[in-house]
């Protein structure tokens, strides 16, 4: 990893090129591959690779300006705190559940030295459809991958049960009409990944 990669942000009104020619970025973009969260490790972002994760997550299309999405982060014990958590719910809707099967559930955060869920916190009866506003969270979470990788990390975008779990979205303190676009596992990879089969594109131009 190479915790020197960092470029400081814009300021505000400040002019920006239209566009940044970088062989290295389509590159990156050409062979990103998501690393499974179990083929994860420490060491993960220190203080400043996480601020600077976030500030590049949300650089995104946000029609509006509204900013329709937050962050939780995981860290350290707070994973296996959560996990305790976790591990409760799941033992209470599942009651045939074994005891394996709930450390399972407990330590699910545990398997990357960073976790970011990423919050959509849409504002319904806007101007901006509902639509929009979710597919701004679903680019924040693309921008945690891309930057990760970008930084020297292995990363992998999940949903999983407790993404959709009522009782864990009130543990998290998600407010009415939010919901969680995804947990974003980050950390060292441990071991190269393989390329999987990529689906051909259904592509179609409209001819006048």
């Amino acid at each position: 990893m190479n915790d020197k990669i960092s470029v400081d942000f814009p300021a505000t009104g400040e002019r920006l090129a239209p566009h940044h020619a970088s062989a290295e970025t389509l590159a990156l973009l050409t062979r990103r591959r998501s690393t499974t969260a179990v083929g994860l490790s420490a060491p993960g972002p220190d203080a400043h690779q996480v601020e600077h994760l976030l500030g590049i997550a949300a650089r995104v299309p946000d029609h509006g300006k509204l900013a329709p999405w937050r962050f939780i982060l995981f860290e350290g014990h707070a994973r296996g705190s959560f996990g305790t958590i976790m591990g409760k719910v799941w033992a209470v809707k599942n009651p045939g559940a074994t005891a394996d099967q709930i450390a399972f559930e407990q330590q699910r955060l545990e398997r990357a030295p960073l976790v970011i869920a990423v919050i959509s916190t849409v504002i319904e009866s806007h101007r901006i459809p509902v639509w929009e506003q979710e597919l701004s969270a679903g680019a924040v979470c693309q921008n945690l991958l891309v930057a990760a990788s970008a930084m020297g990390f292995g990363a992998q975008w999940l949903t999983e049960w407790y993404a959709y779990d009522p009782d864990i979205k009130d543990a998290l303190g998600l407010r009415s009409g939010e919901r969680i676009a995804g947990y974003i596992y980050i950390g060292s990879a441990t071991e190269e990944v393989v390329e999987r089969p990529r689906p051909r594109a259904h592509v179609g131009r409209w001819k006048a």
